[in-house]
């Protein structure tokens, strides 16, 4: 059992697999233009939601470690933070809203039979109008393509500090 006077270790982390950014500039350039057209018209807590969840399936601990703290930034709860992962049970935590923009997330990040169900998809465009909801699928594919560029590059999470770029 660990005691205060004992040193904690951890784990030595991952070294990142190449800094993407400067190898591909033009793409990491266009990827930030992208993300800030995709948060165009949503609101600030229910995007990080959004990035969180998606970040959450697909394991991306850098994208985790930053939009957890941009949350906290624009003043999202950190209970609702922990208990996003398990949303299903933990449903009075939000919107119905919000809700179906995770439920929505949940079915555009794992796309395991190779579509989102139509009363997800119908779930979401009842609490969204079309330019917002646009604008949630856009901010969702986003991420998406952001966690994959962080887990492949083995992106080091721990240092980003709210207000800084990817």
């Amino acid at each position: 059992m660990n005691t205060a006077q004992e040193p904690v270790e951890y784990a030595t982390e991952h070294a990142p697999r190449m800094r993407f950014a400067e190898h591909a500039p033009a793409v990491y350039k266009a990827m930030i233009r992208l993300d800030a057209a995709a948060r165009q018209g949503l609101d600030p807590k229910l995007y990080e939601l959004v990035k969180i969840r998606a970040s959450q399936l697909n394991h991306c601990a850098f994208c985790l470690d930053m939009h957890t703290k941009d949350a906290l930034a624009a003043g999202e709860t950190v209970q609702r933070i922990v208990q996003l992962g398990a949303w299903e049970e933990s449903r009075h935590f939000y919107t119905e809203k919000e809700l179906a923009a995770i439920e929505l997330t949940e079915a555009v990040t794992v796309l395991t039979d190779g579509f989102v169900p139509d009363e997800v998809y119908e779930k979401a465009a009842k609490h969204f109008e079309e330019p917002e909801l646009a604008q949630l699928i856009s901010a969702i594919t986003v991420i998406n393509a952001w966690n994959r560029i962080g887990v492949t590059t083995r992106m080091t999470p721990g240092h980003y500090q709210p207000g800084q770029h990817q």
